[in-house]
């Protein structure tokens, strides 16, 4: 664990689906910094092979997540906002920095992302990964695809019937279909 603590950091993701490699993120986040701004990327973005669910959804979503492994007084230490993209890496922390409370860094196990915040003098908090291998949001979607249903076993159990329920696995294959 980190010997520095911090007051606010920033936590960027896709959450497409959120996942256990997420939660692991999340408590580390939470194990080092007072506050931690959860960014919800690409939240233009729906009903694509890349990004099939809504930003709404993942936000729900997320806050489940949250109820389970932080408690109901989550929100006094997390926010959850939707960013849209900018497609310009260069000054895409520029734009954080204009849309979100003061942060004084990123946790994140992206290296683009890494650069970036660093770049901008911002701390870098690297946490530990969990089963990046296998239980990637990437990884999950081309699971689900391909038919292979252990994509289940990366998913935090209390939200699988929510994604059932959203028709993730169905909306995923008829956009693929459509787009592949």
């Amino acid at each position: 664990m980190s010997e520095r603590r911090y007051r606010r950091l920033v936590l960027p993701g896709r959450f497409q689906p959120p996942h256990l490699g997420h939660v692991n993120t999340i408590k580390y986040a939470l194990s080092v910094a007072d506050s931690v701004i959860i960014i919800v990327g690409s939240a233009q973005e729906s009903f694509t092979q890349r990004n099939p669910l809504t930003a709404g959804e993942r936000i729900e979503l997320l806050e489940k997540v949250l109820d389970h492994e932080v408690g109901p007084g989550w929100c006094e230490r997390v926010s959850v906002v939707p960013v849209m993209d900018i497609n310009m890496n260069k000054v895409w922390v520029q734009y954080l920095i204009q849309l979100l409370p003061r942060f004084e860094g990123v946790v994140s196990g992206n290296g683009l992302v890494q650069e970036l915040f660093r770049d901008m003098g911002l701390a870098v908090v690297e946490p530990p990964m969990y089963r990046r291998g296998e239980c990637s949001g990437s990884l999950i979607r081309r699971k689900i695809l391909e038919g292979d249903d252990s994509w289940v076993e990366c998913v935090p159990k209390y939200i699988l019937g929510d994604l059932y329920e959203l028709g993730f696995v169905e909306r995923l294959r008829r956009v693929a279909g459509e787009h592949g």
